[in-house]
């Protein structure tokens, strides 16, 4: 049997690793918060010690914050890539700048190891049902390694060619549409309320014409309900916007939309809201203007 071993038990690392035993599969859970490792343990995951993953694992799958802990994780003083059997994979499912992303393919190469440039989309709920995208890149050898669990985890899986970085990239891609979306979408919803529009009345109506998006459908509810309970923080966007625009300055490429949205994630975060759902930057704009959202006070 495959063994899969997953670090970082969060929202998205918890529902992937669940979707992997639900495949069937033999799989570690480490993390540094040991009520969830021990709660995948009673959920049914092997024992989830670094020793054990760095025992006769084939594929580890990291899902932690950002490039620093994977850093750590894989060639820190606790780090397990030196331990891996050779020919093992390592999936990195991290939001990086791309050359980070080359940096640690090429210490793990080093290493005897393969790895998959492969961070992912879709939220929690997508997680939980095994249904993310998986924006991969890396060698055939790192795919076919890596199949199992990519299966397990992943209703798309996108193959962006061998050089590591590529899937990277395109997560930058994505981040900075889903950034502005979110932001779009909480603007919206609070200029309805400046028109004497509900929220609920907004969402209900624009989910059926030409201004709805995902960001709207999926993060419109927890504006028009007051729930702020955090699948994706406000916290994330600092950095994932952050990389997206570190991106463009290096290309030289202008990006406003970005930036001002990022912008409007400090706000919402220096004002106490980092750790809410990122919907909660609506509280910004609702604020601005005197208004108050469902649930807020």
């Amino acid at each position: 049997m495959t063994k899969i071993a997953i670090i970082g038990l969060g929202a998205m690392g918890g529902g992937m690793a669940r979707s992997c035993l639900a495949a069937g599969l033999e799989v570690h859970g480490f993390d540094r918060d040991a009520d969830r490792t021990a709660a995948f343990r009673a959920a049914g995951g092997a024992e989830g010690t670094l020793d054990a993953i760095a025992a006769g694992i084939d594929i580890l799958v990291i899902v932690v914050v950002n490039a620093a802990q994977v850093e750590e994780a894989l060639f820190g003083p606790e780090g397990v890539a030196a331990r891996l059997r050779k020919g093992a994979v390592v999936v990195s499912c991290v939001t990086m700048a791309p050359d980070r992303a080359r940096e640690f393919a090429e210490r793990a190469g080093a290493l005897g190891l393969h790895y998959l440039d492969a961070p992912i989309s879709g939220g929690a709920v997508k997680a939980a049902a095994g249904a993310l995208s998986i924006l991969a890149s890396g060698s055939d050898a790192a795919f076919r390694t890596a199949r199992p669990a990519l299966d397990a985890m992943a209703e798309t899986v996108f193959e962006l060619g061998e050089e590591s970085g590529a899937g990277s990239a395109m997560k930058a891609i994505n981040q900075m549409l889903v950034g502005v979306h979110i932001a779009a979408a909480a603007e919206a919803l609070t200029f309805g309320m400046t028109q004497g529009v509900a929220p609920q009345k907004t969402l209900e109506v624009i989910a059926k014409c030409a201004g709805s998006s995902w960001a709207l459908q999926n993060r419109g509810p927890h504006i028009a309900a007051g729930d702020y309970t955090p699948l994706s923080a406000v916290d994330i966007w600092l950095k994932d916007l952050g990389i997206v625009l570190d991106i463009a300055s290096r290309a030289k490429f202008s990006a406003p939309l970005t930036a001002a949205t990022l912008q409007q994630f400090v706000a919402a975060s220096g004002s106490g809201l980092g750790g809410e759902d990122d919907s909660a930057v609506a509280k910004v704009y609702a604020r601005n203007a005197g208004l108050t959202l469902p649930g807020d006070s």
